[in-house]
């Protein structure tokens, strides 16, 4: 295992969440190769795997923020730890849906690091609660 493999996965990551809870989504973009996936298990209209940095932020992202008050979105990181290309985070996630509702998802994610770039991310949460928050209607 490289050491310095690690330190780079573990800073990239670490300055794509800076990047996403401080709301500058282009810096947080860049931080994701041209051929990224971003793939969320369930059956959620978000579920799937979402292909590219467009995929991924305007349609996967855009999707699941599109439901919450976005002045009201607080990313909270628990848990990181880092080995070689892999990254391991815990968050929550906290916020107002359009409708009123408290949304408070506590997450999971497997961040794989490449060439300096974020290449995949695997993400586990609580669909049940997704589903009966942003999409009851």
């Amino acid at each position: 295992m490289n050491t310095n493999t690690t330190e780079i996965s573990r800073n990239v990551v670490e300055a794509y969440i800076e990047a996403l809870s401080s709301g500058r989504i282009d810096d947080a973009k860049a931080m994701f190769a041209e051929d990224a996936t971003w793939t969320l298990g369930g059956d959620l209209p978000m579920s799937g795997t979402w292909h590219g940095r467009k995929g991924i932020f305007e349609d996967f992202l855009g999707l699941a923020f599109g439901r919450l008050d976005a002045t009201t979105v607080a990313l909270n990181t628990t848990n990181l730890v880092a080995v070689g290309d892999t990254v391991v985070v815990e968050w929550t996630s906290d916020a107002t849906a359009r409708d009123g509702g408290h949304y408070h998802q506590q997450c999971a994610g497997f961040f794989i690091v490449r060439d300096g770039l974020i290449a995949a991310v695997r993400e586990y949460f609580d669909t049940d609660h997704a589903r009966r928050v942003l999409f009851a209607a």
